[in-house]
């Protein structure tokens, strides 16, 4: 079933709603987003984009294009995902014409690939992923999807591991494991700074496979897995800049 309702309907009505909220007059966003370089948000094309007016067809007059969502965003101080997905805004958003709207927080985990769009359906009430090949003779679509995907695991979880890493460290620094118990409990701090660092030197290695840039490290962390032997692609990591 054709849906209507499209995702450029839904980044006007959130724009609107942004707009009114900050107390913003059209002019000022568009003087705003002139600021940042989009100079085709003109008076005009803002009052189409956030009106919606339809063609007789029933199609918008104006979509929004992919470079128009990041300036927008910028110029509401609104994360430009949140304009074109309002999550806990909105019960249900489009996703695309062919297919049903589906709940916000399930379209958002599509755009930040942390799940496989189930497009197929609804079955019994269940929708799924569609398992068609994609062109003669490729591989199946999510299997394609999750390849594709994998870098938006990747990164967050290196976040995670270098966190855990880092606060490990500084229980090591601070002296924590000698106040509250003595050599022992140091040992043991020491021992989990090892153990999360070396869990970050396999995940860089895996990241280095898969050919995806390190984002940097502080310098002692670099020294230390250097120096205990853990990463397969040493030069892979570099060191920050004011570390």
């Amino acid at each position: 079933m054709h849906n209507q309702h499209t995702a450029s309907d839904t980044v006007g009505e959130q724009v609107r709603q942004h707009r009114t909220r900050l107390k913003m007059s059209r002019e000022q966003l568009v003087a705003e987003c002139e600021r940042l370089g989009a100079t085709g948000l003109t008076y005009a094309a803002l009052v189409s984009i956030e009106s919606g007016r339809r063609k007789p067809d029933g199609s918008r007059r104006r979509e929004v294009t992919v470079d128009e969502l990041f300036a927008l965003g910028l110029a509401l101080a609104v994360p430009p995902l949140l304009l074109v997905n309002p999550l806990g805004s909105e019960q249900a958003v489009p996703t695309v014409p062919a297919r049903d709207p589906r709940d916000s927080y399930t379209v958002w985990r599509w755009w930040t690939g942390e799940e496989t769009p189930t497009l197929g359906g609804p079955l019994e009430g269940r929708y799924f992923a569609e398992s068609q090949p994609i062109g003669e003779g490729g591989p199946k679509w999510s299997a394609a999807w999750a390849s594709a995907a994998y870098p938006a695991s990747m990164y967050p979880e290196f976040e995670r591991r270098r966190e855990a890493v880092h606060r490990a460290y500084l229980r090591t620094e601070s002296g924590y494991g000698k106040r509250r118990g003595g050599k022992q409990d140091h040992a043991a701090a020491e021992t989990d700074y090892l153990h999360r660092l070396e869990e970050l030197a396999r995940h860089i290695d895996d990241m280095v496979r898969a050919g995806l840039t390190i984002p940097t490290l502080r310098n002692h962390l670099i020294e230390d897995m250097k120096g205990l032997d853990m990463l397969d692609h040493p030069d892979s990591v570099t060191a920050e800049e004011d570390d």
